[in-house]
Formats: C-alpha cells, structure tokens, sequence
C-alpha cells in the first residue's frame, strides 16, 4: 500500500496549469473511489476506502509576503471524496507570482520540503502501520536550486523511512530550452546519488497529465501480486531454453455505468447492504458500532459510488435507473483511423458481427436492395484502406442499457462483406502499459533474433480455424454424463415429509388397501434398519387387519380372476409380483392361506438362478390408485427377459382348498 503526498508550488502554476492540473487531480480521487483490487472482490461492505491522499501547496503570503506550506486534505482513515474535491476546488487561484514566469529554478528553502517530511504532517499519516508506503510528488513549473547539505540530508532520512520523493516539472513553453536543459542536467546530477529521489518533465498537456493520473492510480491501487505466466514450446526456442516466463498486466479497467442509490447512516456513512436493509428499519445496525439505528440516524438519500463510497444527497435528488436498450441502436460515426495503428489491446467487450439489415423499416424493395449495396460498398472500401470506423453510442453493449456514459465502438471490414463492431476502451479505462528496459546490446540482440527465428520456422504455421482447436467441453461432458448413467436413475423422492409420512402411515393403509400397502412395501425396502425398526412398531396394531385384507383381495383376483370393484383397493398383477418379490419384513408370522399364496407365487429355483436382480415392471393399471414405478436407465446385470418374460408376465394359479370356518 502507496499513501501520495501532493506539494502543488502554486506560485509557479499558471492559471491555465493549475486548471488542468485540478481537473486531473480530481480525476485520481475519481477513479481511487470506484476502484477495487483485482482478485480482491469480496471486500467487506463494511469497510471503506483507507484515506491515501494528501494534497499541500506552497504560496506566497500578501499580507507577511513570506513563503507559507499548509496542508489541503489531510488523510483521516476514511477517504471523502466530497472533502477531497472539496479541498481541490478551494485552492486559492491567486498564488501565482508573474515574476517567475521567466525564472528557471527557485530556491530549495521555499518549496519547505522539510515542513512536509516531519513527524507532524507525512510521518504520522498512515498510522503505525508499517507496510504502509509512502511517496511525496512535488509538482511545479521551476527547478529546485542546487540541493544544499540541509535538503540532502532530510531526504537521506526519508529514505531510512522507505519515503521516496517524485519531483515532476511541467516545462513551460519559452526561448530558454537550452539553459532549462542545462539546468535540467545539473538537477539529475544532484540527485543521483539518493535512491529514493526521481525526477520527470512533461508539457502541461492533457495526454501528459492523463498518462501521470493513471499512474498514481497504479500506486494508489497497490496490485503489486502480479499475475506470472510461462510461454511453453514443444521444442527449444533458443540453446537448452523450451520456455519464457512473463507477467500478465490488464490493459484497461471497466468503469462504472451508473451511481446507484443506497441507504447509509449518518454516523459513518457506511453503505446499509442487503442483509441489514431486507430488516426492519427499527432493528437496522451501523455496520461499524453495531449500535441499533433509530429512524434518523440512517438515510436514504445516499448514493453508492463503487463499493465503498457514498456521497450523502439533497431529499430532492433525483435518481433514474439504467433502462434496457430499445432498438434501433444509433453509433454516431466519429472518424476513421488506421488499423494498423489500433492497439488490440484496447479493443475489449463481445464481438458483434454486422450485416446489412432486412427489417420492416424498409418496405420498399428498391431500398432494401440500395442499403445492401452501400453496406456493401462501405465494407469493401474500407477493407482497401485498412482503415475502421470510430462510433459512439449510449448504449454499452456488453449490458445492454442505456448508460449516461459515452461508449466508443469500432466497425472491422472484412474481405467477405460483414463487418465486426467492437468496443474501445475510453481514456478514463485505458492503464499505462509497462516500459521494457533493453539490457542487451544491438550485437547480442541480432544473435538472438536470428536463431529464434530459425526456431520458429519449425513450428508450422496454419490459418487459424476454430473447428480445428476443441477445448474438449464435449468430450468431457460426455465422460461425466456416461458415468451418471452407471449409478441408474434416482428413487423419486416423497412428495409428504418424513414425518408425515411415518405419522400418517397406518391410516392411509387401513383406508386405501392393499395399492398403499405396496406402496408402502417398496418404501420399507428403500428405509434404513434403523427406520423400519421405527416404523414396525407403529405399523404393527394394524397389520393383522391388512394382512387378512390383503389375503381375501389375493384370492379373489387370482382364483376367480374378478376384481373387487367395489372395494376402496386395486391390486394389480404387477404390483402382485413386487409384493411377492419384496414381502414385508415383520416378526409376526404370517396365517396359513397367505403362506400358501406366496408359495405358488414364488418364482421357480430353475428362474431364480438366472435372474441377477429383481426386476420392477411398470405396467399400466385400469384403477387411478395404481402406482407406476419407473425402470432403472441402465439394468445392473443380464435380465434374460426373453428366457423368462412369458413365465414372469402371469402368476401361477394357485388351487386353494377352503378351510371351513369352525363355529364355536
């Protein structure tokens, strides 16, 4: 983590500087409030942004005409982005002294560098935190004077203190460039030997001050976990060397598209999330204190910048929601510009591929045939210059709303008469792309060069064509999907509870027959021991009534093969054979005329030897309380249906001898 010093010599600054210089000032703060690490997303809400600017200038007293430093913003912990700005847009407009229009350096004693590396202003910012960095940027339009003893020492103790000094001259436009270059050198010189000094000129120019906001955005943001990565080759690039290593640098940052509302509280000004907003308002917390928030001391007219910003607003503020993008979508041409010259790095978002149009907006055949020949036209002529289209649009496409940002688009010609839109990154999204140092010479260079050239021409070189690099989604998928499929389908669950269930077991037994009962078997069979030990106990009152039910049901559909219709069951012969394959488990032995049922419905020993699992038919039934059970997808072992399907289909008919009923 960077905290920045900014010392403004405002005595030096021209009106037209200090503008521009406010202006990007106010950007950095900006672009720190919506910022949020990379890899870090899961930022506690209940946390702001850590204060890491401070902001001092330099001017000349009217009234004691001596030279004075005060201190702007002060960092304080949490950064305010209304106080900041607050503080940048009062910086008196009024200290710039003509005199020095034409001087070239000022004297060191003035810039009072010493009154900002002290303990009372840059040593006590940032706590007694340690891993808190920091790095004083002094900004003026004049050369510091040859350093003298004093200086050089308080920045030989800055740089025991890991401090480093930036100082930034923004060159002005005079006949004087051979003595500023002069004087330039001799500065360099002075500062040569202090490791934690730096020193950069730049014109007072808009692309300059952009270039010098993203990179204090950089040290601001402290991404300093850079992503590494390994160039691979299946042969040697150069000697014994098969692989490069690299780091990965992001080449623009997405800003946001709206500012949304938010209730905060008025203690902190910390943003209310979801989770304390979806209560009641009476039992609402301060996401710091924990303290419960009465109705006024939380607001709602709050509006959320980033993650961790909120700006308090007037009761009257009036917000509007991003809409969906209506159609047709306008891209407003700006110019054209050469391809050759377009970074790919700033072409980010999805690709959109453009053709002539056939909607109803054009009835008239004549101009449907015209438009397709301009597109046509267009496309070809633009493909012969190597040029694009620059758009603009409200529209980003990426979401699919309508933003109150400006979105840059690029229209591509191609050879084959579409186009491709593209989005381009603006310069509030575009990042500094790191500088390369060269540390070979050209003789070395040329060796290199030559001899990974000759390794390149030995890998072989192809038009790329996506049909012929598969990323194996579908090979994969299909992996997983046959290896669900050796596990069969998955018992349907109960659409009752299991306490329901097990509570209301033996009523609906005792009032729907035997179709429940074998329901209620085919449960029992897919019960733990722990749970039919359970459930016996509740069933067992009520098994002597369903057993005797159950046998008199039996011999009336396979003896006479009439079924009961007026009885409130209906057992059909599949669900005969599930009850005889699987009969339910009880203690209690069974009476004398189920037994025999069971044993001329038992399948024969010849069969049994050759079936490897039971095997669940699924035939329709005439009666709605029939349940159909479902095949499993894949049979777990050889079912030899054909051997045996004609002697499982009916049960045997048992020949039942009645038992005459002794009257006592």
């Amino acid at each position: 983590m960077v905290m920045l010093c900014f010392l403004l010599d405002l005595r030096t600054l021209s009106p037209p500087v200090l503008r521009d210089l406010k202006q990007s000032l106010l950007q950095l703060a900006n672009f720190y409030a919506i910022s949020s690490p990379r890899g870090h997303r899961s930022i506690s809400k209940s946390k702001s942004l850590l204060d890491k600017i401070g902001l001092c200038y330099v001017f000349k007293n009217r009234v004691s005409c001596s030279t004075e430093m005060k201190v702007a913003y002060r960092p304080s912990g949490n950064f305010s982005l209304r106080d900041f700005h607050h503080a940048v847009n009062n910086l008196p407009h009024d200290a710039f002294l003509p005199e020095l229009n034409n001087c070239i350096a000022v004297s060191c004693c003035d810039v009072h560098l010493a009154s900002v590396l002290n303990d009372k202003v840059l040593y006590s910012w940032g706590g007694d935190n340690e891993d808190v960095g920091r790095k004083v940027i002094i900004i003026s339009s004049c050369l510091l004077e040859n350093l003298d003893s004093v200086i050089k020492k308080t920045l030989m103790e800055a740089a025991d203190k890991c401090i480093s000094v930036d100082f930034i001259l923004l060159e002005k436009v005079s006949g004087g460039v051979g003595a500023l270059s002069e004087s330039i050198n001799n500065f360099i010189k002075d500062i040569r030997d202090l490791e934690n000094c730096s020193f950069h000129n730049h014109l007072p120019d808009a692309k300059a001050l952009c270039s010098l906001v993203k990179q204090w955005l950089q040290d601001l943001r402290d991404e300093t976990e850079q992503l590494q990565a390994r160039l691979k080759f299946k042969r040697n690039i150069l000697g014994s060397l098969n692989q490069i290593c690299c780091n990965l640098f992001p080449s623009f940052t997405h800003i946001i598209d709206e500012f949304e509302p938010c209730q905060s509280c008025r203690c902190h000004g910390y943003p209310l999330d979801d989770e304390h907003r979806n209560k009641m308002v009476k039992s609402t917390c301060c996401p710091v204190t924990g303290n419960e928030l009465g109705t006024l001391d939380s607001t709602v007219n709050s509006l959320k910048v980033g993650e961790q910003t909120v700006l308090f607003m007037p009761s009257f503020h009036y917000y509007t929601k991003l809409q969906h993008v209506t159609t047709p979508i306008d891209f407003n041409i700006i110019d054209r510009t050469n391809l050759r010259s377009l970074s790919e790095g700033l072409i980010v978002g999805t690709p959109f591929v453009v053709v002539p149009s056939s909607s109803n907006e054009l009835d008239d055949i004549d101009q449907t045939e015209l438009n397709n020949q301009v597109f046509q036209g267009l496309c070809s002529a633009l493909h012969f210059l190597d040029q694009g289209l620059v758009c603009s649009s409200r529209c980003n496409t990426d979401t699919m709303r309508e933003t109150p940002f400006k979105c840059y688009y690029i229209l591509l010609p191609s050879d084959n008469g579409v186009m491709l839109l593209r989005r381009l990154a603006g310069s509030e999204e575009v990042t500094p792309v790191p500088d390369v140092s060269q540390s070979f010479d050209s003789t070395e260079a040329k060796d290199i060069k030559d001899s990974i050239k000759a390794s390149l021409l030995e890998i072989e070189v192809h038009d790329y064509n996506p049909i012929l690099h598969e990323r194996g989604f579908h090979q994969k998928l299909n992996v997983l999907v046959k290896e669900s499929l050796h596990f069969g389908s998955l018992p349907t669950k109960s659409e009752e509870s299991p306490h329901e269930l097990k509570s209301t077991q033996g009523e609906s037994l005792s009032e729907h027959g035997s179709s429940k009962q074998a329901k209620g078997m085919i449960a029992f069979e897919e019960k733990t021991e722990m749970e039919i030990s359970q459930m016996d106990l509740k069933l067992k009152s009520g098994q002597d009534k369903i057993t005797a039910r159950i046998t008199e049901e039996w011999e009336q559909l396979i003896v006479n093969e009439i079924p009961n219709i007026n009885s409130s069951t209906c057992v059909s012969k599949p669900k005969l054979d599930q009850l005889a394959s699987t009969p339910i488990e009880s203690n209690k032995p069974l009476d004398e005329k189920t037994s025999r049922i069971l044993e001329r419905l038992e399948i024969p020993r010849k069969l049994k030897a050759k079936v490897a699992s039971p095997i669940i038919t699924s035939s329709s039934s005439p009666s709605d309380a029939c349940m159909l059970t479902k095949k499993p997808l894949i049979p777990f072992g050889p079912t030899q249906t054909s051997d045996m399907g004609t002697n499982l289909s009916q049960p045997m008919r048992p020949n039942f001898q009645r038992v005459r009923r002794k009257y006592r």
